[in-house]
């Protein structure tokens, strides 16, 4: 079959494919309101679930204490802390319609959340897709339970006194919901002094709201004493966020700073650093004057962001001290990067002086809100708060060697388009290989100058060796020659390249969008292959195992990677020999070994990466494939026409071609 009648079958097939997903999408289907039959959404009440009232039992223990746990003082002279039996409050919902974000199930260990569970996503398990469980309990080596949001250490300063009240149950005050819908809970524990007195006493408040993302946070603290008393605590921040990314972990901790300039930067630490770290890491921002704002742990496509909030007439909380992020290993001596690590981060609150109990400022209330959810630029945008704290710079684009200033500002405008293309065609496979075949049709008089320039350059290799062998003594008067023959020809060794090098951010940018993406995750393409472009196609499922000596695991038999190995494979086959390849054996050979890995390579390098990158790859490579022919053919038909007799246009014969009917500027 002809490379004519192929690429016909391959673009015939694509229309007619293209045109059955749009139709099945029902983009072109009036919407209509749902059945009033349909089950009711989930009720907004609060569940309140008793556990054990001692403090160090399992959550499975049964309940049988009547008083409430105290930690208990060490001497008659150390203070001691109260709370109450061990409750696990539960806000919110899962279900998307009661208008709750997320479910939250309290702790009273720590006043602490113990899960968060996000009602738009689910877990991408394809046998029983269930609910995101986005905050976790993590279990690092010591065995000790940590859960988000639990207060550490409370700080006595002038009586030299720490109490971990992380693992106190803190009493339940109660639950509440308002006229909004709006739903409250309060824990309080009691700092006594060596003769149970009470001394200090803590309130923690959680409060989440309907269609929003926020989680309000307070904690007051009274002084109870009759003396002045200077306090200061430390928070532990959200923790247990699942890997997202099959391939590359790309979970971290990030600082939001607001510079000089009224600029919000960030400063990241990857998690490459937290692994290696042997323990937790400062959260700094490069330029020690900014202001710091937030702090977050992320994956791929979320963000638990803990935003402590100043007061009414300040910028910024100038009572956070330490910052924090740090790695929990289940098991220290497992080796690092296994999978079963999380990240979490801690902040440290200033110390504050509180008046003795019953005049002005003998209470301190500090402030936090907790963002929960997707790191989308859209949903960013739309919010003012989200906007003025810069929330986007929780999201990762894999610039690669190209600076953030160049690839985010892509990245960002290709994700804009491809939300436009999906409102309008509701599949966003399709709209990942429109857009690569839009992006190539744009850049193509850029790469057909450049396929021109390196087809001349290999038609004038054997006359540049020729100048290179006679003048090889002379290095200047042998660039001079081959300038000359180059201008003569209109050739220029730059533009083999250049385009080349122009091109390079986009494609990276749209490499990046598509990546990145939180609207691909959990898109299909089709409806029984590549259902989440977000994961690997997996049009065949096995039980995972490890290739030996290189430690990759195979769970399913992923076509995507096979056919962009066939695309590269016809790619360089298209490729025009380089000039140096021509007359230099070592280049063709290095031209040959290059035309034998690269089909290899990148599918082995992206077999388990996911299906929307391998998508892209693939329809860039196929799309390139179809554009070489089309370049090559144009250039064989010129190379024709010259040796009918026709004069070359140079720069310094002036010749002219003889003037034709108008044709089609490509025809197959």
């Amino acid at each position: 079959m002809s490379p004519r009648i192929s690429i016909a079958v391959v673009l015939a097939f694509f229309c007619l494919l293209c045109a059955g997903l749009v139709l099945e999408s029902g983009a072109f289907r009036t919407t209509t309101s749902p059945d009033a039959t349909d089950s009711p959404p989930a009720r907004r009440g609060l569940m309140l679930l008793q556990q054990t009232t001692d403090v160090d039992t399992p959550a499975s223990s049964p309940t049988a204490a009547v008083q409430p746990p105290r930690l208990q003082a060490a001497t008659s002279e150390d203070f001691g802390a109260l709370g109450g039996p061990s409750q696990r409050p539960i806000v919110g919902s899962v279900d998307p319609r009661s208008g709750f974000k997320f479910q939250l199930e309290l702790d009273s260990k720590g006043a602490s959340i113990r899960r968060a569970i996000l009602s738009e996503f689910n877990n991408r398990d394809h046998k029983d897709p269930q609910p995101l469980v986005f905050l976790a309990p993590s279990q690092p080596d010591s065995g000790r339970e940590m859960l988000s949001m639990a207060n550490k250490g409370f700080v006595l300063v002038d009586q030299g006194r720490q109490l971990n009240l992380d693992g106190l149950s803190w009493k339940t005050l109660g639950a509440e919901t308002d006229d909004d819908a709006d739903q409250t809970v309060s824990f309080e524990a009691t700092i006594t002094d060596g003769r149970d007195r009470p001394f200090v006493r803590l309130t923690k408040t959680y409060r989440i709201q309907p269609d929003s993302y926020l989680v309000d946070c307070s904690l007051t603290i009274d002084n109870l004493s009759g003396d002045t008393q200077k306090v200061r605590y430390d928070l532990r921040g959200p923790l247990g966020l699942e890997r997202e990314a099959f391939r590359q972990d790309m979970r971290g901790v990030i600082g939001g700073f607001r510079n000089a300039q009224g600029q919000v930067v960030r400063s990241k630490i990857e998690w490459k650093n937290l692994v290696k770290a042997p323990g937790p890491l400062p959260i700094e921002s490069k330029n020690g004057g900014n202001q710091f704002l937030w702090a977050a742990a992320v994956n791929k496509y979320f963000a638990a962001i803990l935003v402590p909030v100043p007061e009414a007439d300040a910028s910024f909380c100038d009572w956070i001290g330490g910052r924090t992020g740090r790695l929990y290993n289940p098991d220290a001596d497992a080796k690092a990067d296994t999978g079963d690590e999380t990240v979490g981060l801690d902040l440290s609150v200033a110390s504050a002086t509180l008046q003795p109990a019953g005049q002005a400022d003998s209470t301190r209330s500090y402030n936090f809100q907790l963002y929960l959810g997707p790191k989308d630029k859209s949903l960013f945008d739309k919010n003012e708060l989200y906007k003025e704290l810069g929330f986007v710079q929780t999201i990762d684009f894999m610039g690669c060697c190209c600076p953030e200033s160049i690839i985010n500002p892509l990245a960002f405008a290709i994700l804009a388009i491809m939300k436009a293309m999906y409102a309008v065609i509701h599949n966003y496979g399709i709209v990942i290989i429109i857009l690569v075949f839009v992006m190539r049709l744009i850049m193509h008089p850029i790469t057909k100058k450049s396929q021109v320039s390196m087809s001349k350059m290999s038609q004038l290799a054997p006359r540049a060796e020729e100048i290179k062998k006679k003048y090889a003594n002379n290095k200047q008067e042998m660039n001079k020659r081959l300038m000359e023959l180059y201008r003569e020809q209109g050739a220029s060794p730059i533009m083999g390249f250049l385009p080349m090098l122009v091109q390079m951010p986009i494609w990276i940018a749209l490499w990046s969008a598509v990546y990145t993406s939180i609207d691909l995750r959990g898109a299909a393409f089709l409806p029984f292959w590549i259902t989440d472009l977000s994961m690997p196609d997996a049009l065949i499922r096995w039980s995972p195992f490890t290739i030996p000596l290189l430690g990759w695991k195979v769970a399913s038999l992923n076509v995507l990677p096979l056919l962009m190995g066939l695309a590269f494979y016809l790619q360089q086959k298209l490729m025009p020999t380089q000039a140096n390849a021509a007359t230099n054996p070592q280049m063709a050979q290095q031209q040959k070994m290059m035309m034998i890995m690269m089909p290899l390579l990148f599918p082995l390098m992206l077999y388990n990466g996911p299906s929307g990158v391998n998508l892209y790859i693939m329809a860039s490579t196929f799309a390139g494939v179809i554009e070489q022919h089309v370049i090559r053919k144009h250039i064989r038909q010129r190379e024709v026409e010259e040796a009918q007799g026709l004069v070359a246009v140079t720069s310094k014969t002036g010749g002219k071609v003889k003037k034709k009917k108008p044709k089609p500027f490509y025809k197959f």
